[in-house]
C-alpha cells in the first residue's frame, strides 16, 4: 500500500471538545502518528460527555452514548469524542507533577508537532511554554489555538464556539427578519473551520521546516479563523458603511426572489427554492402548473418579486405541501431551477450519494462497539486515506508510549502509576 501523505510524522495533541481534537485528527487521517495525551485527575469540559458520571436526563435517556447507555466507563463510550477522534493513540500524564512534565519533555524529544486549544498560557503554566519545549526540540512544530490567540485584550477569554461566533459576529447574521439573537439555536462552525484552518498551518510548518530545519511557533485564533467567512457582510459595512442584520432565508441582497425554505408533505419535511432569475421564475411556474396568480404583475420581475417575497411565500407553500421533498427537488433541477430537499441526519446517514463515495466508514471501538462514522474529508488518488482504527479509550496505548517509544523500564513504568501519571479512568468522579 502507498504510504501516506504524512507518514513517519508524530503529532503530540492535548485539546478538549471539538476544534483542536478535529485538528489532530485531519492529521492522523493523513497518515502522523497522533498520540493524545490526557491526565487522569483531569476531566476536560465537554470532551469525553460532559461529565465521568453523566447524570440522566429528565426522561431517564443519556443522550450521546450509543444506545443511549453509558457504559461503565462513559468517558470511552462518548459518541461526540469518538466521532472526533479516530486514528489516535491515547495516553496519560499529570502535567501538573514535575514528573509528569519530565515525561512531556521526553515524548515533545521525539516529536514534530504538538497541538493543543486549551486557554491562552495554559502550558506556560505548567513550565512546558514554547521557550522550554523549543529548546528540548528545535525541530518541533507547536500549534497553540485558543479562542482568541495568545497576545491582545482577549488573550485571556474562553468560550466554546458558540461565544465565539458571537464575537466575531455570526450570530447577528442568522435568524428570521427582526428576530434578536437570543432566538438562534446552537451552531458551531467556527469547531470545524478552526480546526481546518490549524491544519492547514501545521502543513505548511512542516513544509517550511523541510527549508530550513526548524520548528516555530504557531499562534492560532478560533475567532480570527472565522472572521473572513463573514466576509461578504463585513465588507458590506467596509464599502457601504451598512450593518446587516437577520434575513431569515431570503436573500438580503434583493438580488433573487423567491430564495427560501418550503413546507412540504409529510412531519417536518421542507425544501429549499432559490429562484435567480426571469427564466428560472417561468420554469418555476411551469413545474407548479402555472397557476394564476403567478401572472399577478407583483410577481412579474425580480425586483417585484422581492418586495413582495412574503406573500409569494405563502403561495408557493400551498404548493409544495402538496409534494414531497425529494419529488420537489428533482422536479425543479431538471427544470433548471436551484432546489434541494431539506435533510436531517437520517436523510444524510443514508443518502444514495454518500453511500456510493464511500463517506461513512466503519470503526471497531472496543466499548463503544462498531458503528460508521463521518470519513476522511478529501479523496486521494495514490494515497487511500481513511479510518484505520478507532478512537482510543483513556490511557489505552501507555504501554506503548510509555516503554516502547519512551524507553521506561518496567519498574519505572509502575513507579509512574503510583504517582497517578498512568491510569484508564479519571480519579475525579472516578466510576
Amino acid at each position: 500500500m502507498a504510504k501516506l501523505p504524512l507518514e513517519g510524522i508524530r503529532c503530540i495533541d492535548n485539546s478538549t471538545i471539538w476544534a483542536g481534537p478535529w485538528c489532530a485528527t485531519i492529521l492522523g487521517d493523513l497518515g502522523a502518528e497522533v498520540i493524545r495525551v490526557e491526565s487522569p485527575n483531569y476531566f476536560p469540559p465537554a470532551t469525553r460527555g460532559v461529565a465521568p458520571r453523566p447524570i440522566p436526563r429528565v426522561d431517564q435517556k443519556y443522550d450521546g452514548y450509543p444506545y443511549n447507555i453509558p457504559g461503565e466507563r462513559p468517558f470511552n463510550r462518548a459518541a461526540g469524542f469518538n466521532a472526533v477522534n479516530r486514528n489516535k493513540l491515547g495516553m496519560t500524564i499529570d502535567f501538573r507533577k514535575p514528573s509528569g512534565r519530565e515525561v512531556f519533555k521526553r515524548l515533545v524529544a521525539i516529536s514534530d508537532v504538538f497541538t493543543d486549544n486549551n486557554a491562552a498560557g495554559t502550558f506556560d503554566d505548567f513550565g512546558l511554554g514554547w521557550d522550554e519545549l523549543s529548546k528540548v526540540n528545535p525541530r518541533l512544530i507547536r500549534l497553540s489555538l485558543p479562542g482568541f490567540g495568545n497576545t491582545g485584550p482577549y488573550r485571556d477569554y474562553m468560550g466554546f464556539g458558540y461565544i465565539l461566533e458571537c464575537m466575531v459576529g455570526h450570530t447577528w447574521l442568522r435568524g428570521y427578519e427582526d428576530s434578536a439573537p437570543a432566538t438562534n439555536t446552537l451552531t458551531f462552525p467556527a469547531d470545524t473551520v478552526g480546526a481546518a484552518t490549524a491544519a492547514y498551518a501545521v502543513l505548511v510548518a512542516l513544509v517550511e521546516r523541510e527549508r530550513t530545519g526548524k520548528g516555530q511557533f504557531i499562534d492560532m485564533s478560533q475567532a480570527e479563523a472565522f472572521v473572513p467567512h463573514l466576509g461578504q457582510a463585513l465588507m458590506q459595512y467596509v464599502l457601504n458603511g451598512r450593518v446587516e442584520g437577520t434575513s431569515g432565508n431570503h436573500d438580503p441582497h434583493r438580488s433573487m426572489a423567491p430564495h427560501g425554505v418550503y413546507r412540504c408533505m409529510g412531519l417536518d419535511r421542507w425544501v429549499t427554492i432559490t429562484v435567480e432569475n426571469d427564466d428560472q421564475w417561468k420554469a418555476l411556474c411551469q413545474v407548479m402548473g402555472n397557476p394564476e396568480w403567478t401572472r399577478d404583475p407583483k410577481f412579474g420581475d425580480v425586483v417585484s418579486r422581492w418586495k413582495n417575497q412574503n406573500e409569494l411565500d405563502k403561495l408557493i407553500e400551498q404548493w409544495t405541501m402538496r409534494n414531497s421533498d425529494f419529488a420537489i427537488m428533482h422536479m425543479l433541477q431538471r427544470a433548471g431551477v436551484p432546489a434541494g430537499a431539506v435533510m436531517d441526519t437520517r436523510d444524510i446517514y443514508f443518502d444514495p450519494h454518500l453511500e456510493e463515495r464511500g463517506f461513512f466508514e466503519w470503526a471497531d471501538h472496543p466499548e463503544a462497539g462498531r458503528f460508521r462514522y463521518p470519513g476522511a474529508v478529501a479523496k486521494f488518488s495514490e494515497t487511500p486515506v481513511g479510518i484505520r482504527y478507532a478512537a482510543p479509550c483513556l490511557g489505552q496505548h501507555n504501554e506503548y508510549v510509555y516503554k516502547k517509544l519512551l524507553g521506561y523500564s518496567d519498574a519505572e513504568y509502575e513507579q509512574l502509576k503510583k504517582e497517578g501519571h498512568i491510569s484508564t479512568v479519571y480519579t475525579i468522579g472516578q466510576v
